[in-house]
């Protein structure tokens, strides 16, 4: 493909399916130009260097999750629906978190996401530096789901073995070796055992949930201990899940792990 008839748009988004499949590591500009039929140089012609175009595709991925408007579903809902159509983001895009940890990642797509996420909090009633910490809360929850996640893929996927254990036996991979550890504490074994029989997606997502609405119930209770009254309600919308349902439906429950 002639340089003349490439585009920004058309690198970027050949770029974002190169990045899901083989991370960061694995995008190159021969790469790129492999799959788009045009040489490397043409690629640094439209976006500069490898560094940018990872900035550019994780703009343009913050940019899709989904936006409910707090005013017409309540903050709530609109702070439940973007929490989890952006965890369904970083799981559909699992090298998003590395990039925004290694890169400053700015443009369009983040800069309006960001100002909907002050909106959906500034419904809720927060103001001034509470609403920066409320915006933070939850965009730091959901960076710490996305990180576990990523090192659960990436152990599924390398089966990474750790060697010997401390008695020189072999062990089987890396599981084995930490649940074995694990069971030594009354706790932990307990938990394991509870747990050995159910879904690894199904405790993935419910563990999810339980720290998105532990999230929201917080910020909540520290609104009503300072007398704040939400700016937009929210219909008492915690039995309500029809858009919590509808954003785990996208996310796909199987590509949650435990």
């Amino acid at each position: 493909m002639p340089r003349e008839t490439l585009s920004r748009d058309q690198i970027v988004q050949a770029a974002i399916d190169l990045l899901d499949t083989e991370g960061i590591d694995g995008l190159s500009m021969r790469k790129l130009g492999r799959l788009l039929g045009a040489a490397p140089t043409a690629m640094y012609w439209h976006v500069g260097n490898k560094e940018n175009l990872v900035v550019l595709a994780a703009d343009r991925v913050w940019g899709e999750i989904e936006r409910l408007d707090p005013a017409e579903v309540g903050w709530r809902a609109a702070a439940r629906a973007l929490v989890h159509d952006a965890h369904g983001t970083t799981l559909r895009h699992p090298w998003l978190i590395t990039a925004v940890s290694t890169h400053f990642v700015y443009g369009h797509g983040t800069a309006g996401l960001q100002d909907h996420s002050y909106a959906v909090y500034e419904a809720a009633g927060f103001s001034g530096p509470d609403l920066d910490w409320a915006v933070n809360t939850a965009f730091t929850f959901l960076a710490g789901a996305a990180i576990d996640d990523a090192v659960k893929a990436a152990m599924a996927r390398a089966r990474i073995r750790p060697g010997r254990g401390e008695e020189g036996g072999p062990v089987e991979d890396v599981v084995t070796w930490a649940t074995g550890i694990a069971a030594q504490y009354p706790r932990l074994r307990a938990r394991l055992e509870a747990q050995a029989d159910e879904d690894p997606a199904e405790i993935a997502r419910r563990k999810f949930e339980f720290g998105v609405e532990a999230i929201l119930d917080g910020l909540e209770a520290r609104l009503a201990a300072t007398g704040t009254t939400a700016g937009a309600s929210d219909g008492d919308d915690r039995d309500s899940r029809g858009i919590q349902d509808g954003a785990d439906s996208r996310d796909g429950g199987d590509l949650r792990s435990a």
